[in-house]
């Protein structure tokens, strides 16, 4: 569903569509792939951490070795066997042909994190701060916690990554019970291997589930609020809507359904220069679909009010509605 005007300009539209064609074409994309990976891997290193080796670490897991058995253990005990992946989800995403699906984003989605947020506040040519994922996950808990009426006693979190987002919730929220939904089995495995490490120094426990975010299998009504951090710009529209229309089956009614994710109004990226934006695309497949959506128009038709929306970063917006 696309909105009437989109926010960008005419000259940026016109750039998409450029890189867009230009990508099209398999060695460009291999090229504009392999250069955002290394550029994120240098910027990195401007913030202070080796790429590779936090993600060797982890690997290893040889901070915390007696908690648990190895990856391939405890990948085989969180995934359902029976889930079928999307079509959507089986593209290449953030420079991995395999997409989500293999250890190596799995591994590196945490650096990846930290590095892509650290320039939100600093800008793209200065070094970053190395809290600015934390920062960010903070600025969006604050404008729930500004806008929701009572505190949420059960939250769910639709696209969970390694736990990313759900321990942020539970650190916001530490009275209410948190759940999580991964799609991709190897980030879930990370999940809950954090879980353990959490859970070993008297933190709550968070619920895994192994699901699509389109169609859970979670019972009807049986949270307060569903939130999706820093997925939809990963989604065609249609799993976008098909999402929202199950948030709204799991909210309790007067529940709310809130994401936090790029904001497509933002000044940074209305005035991308247009070999950023290549880079961009060529690790976000979705990315002019996400632009293009009429997030109000989208809320509404899944069933909710007509939703809030708030700029909280130079380069996000929060968007909440109530069933």
């Amino acid at each position: 569903m696309t909105s009437s005007a989109t926010p960008a300009s005419s000259q940026t539209r016109l750039a998409s569509r450029v890189v867009s064609g230009i990508l099209n074409i398999k060695p460009v994309f291999n090229v504009a792939k392999g250069r955002a990976r290394r550029m994120m891997v240098q910027r990195a290193s401007g913030i202070g951490l080796d790429w590779h080796e936090e993600a060797r670490k982890l690997r290893s897991r040889e901070t915390e070795a007696a908690l648990a058995p190895e990856w391939e253990q405890t990948l085989a005990e969180v995934t359902d066997p029976n889930l079928v992946f999307p079509d959507y989800y089986l593209k290449p995403f953030h420079a991995y042909e395999q997409g989500n699906l293999g250890w190596d984003p799995a591994m590196e989605v945490e650096v990846a994190s930290q590095t892509v947020h650290a320039q939100i506040w600093t800008g793209r040519d200065a070094p970053g701060d190395p809290q600015g994922d934390a920062r960010l996950r903070k600025s969006y808990h604050d404008v729930l916690k500004a806008q929701l009426p009572e505190t949420p006693q059960r939250i769910l979190d639709i696209g969970c990554s390694t736990g990313l987002s759900s321990f942020a919730l539970q650190e916001a929220f530490p009275e209410a019970q948190i759940s999580g939904v991964e799609l991709s089995p190897n980030f879930l495995a990370i999940a809950h291997y954090r879980n353990q490490q959490r859970v070993a120094q008297g933190l709550p426990n968070i619920e895994l589930h192994h699901g699509v975010g389109e169609a859970t299998g979670l019972p009807d009504e049986s949270f307060d609020h569903v939130s999706i951090c820093l997925v939809f710009h990963e989604l065609p529209q249609s799993a976008t809507m098909a999402m929202l229309k199950e948030a709204r089956r799991l909210l309790k009614p007067g529940g709310r359904c809130s994401f936090m994710d790029m904001n497509p109004q933002a000044e940074a990226y209305r005035k991308m220069p247009p070999v950023i934006l290549t880079l961009l695309k060529s690790t976000e497949p979705y990315i002019d679909q996400y632009f293009s959506l009429d997030v109000s128009r989208a809320f509404e038709l899944a069933g909710f009010e007509t939703p809030t929306i708030t700029p909280h970063t130079p380069r996000h917006r929060v968007v909440v509605g109530r069933k």
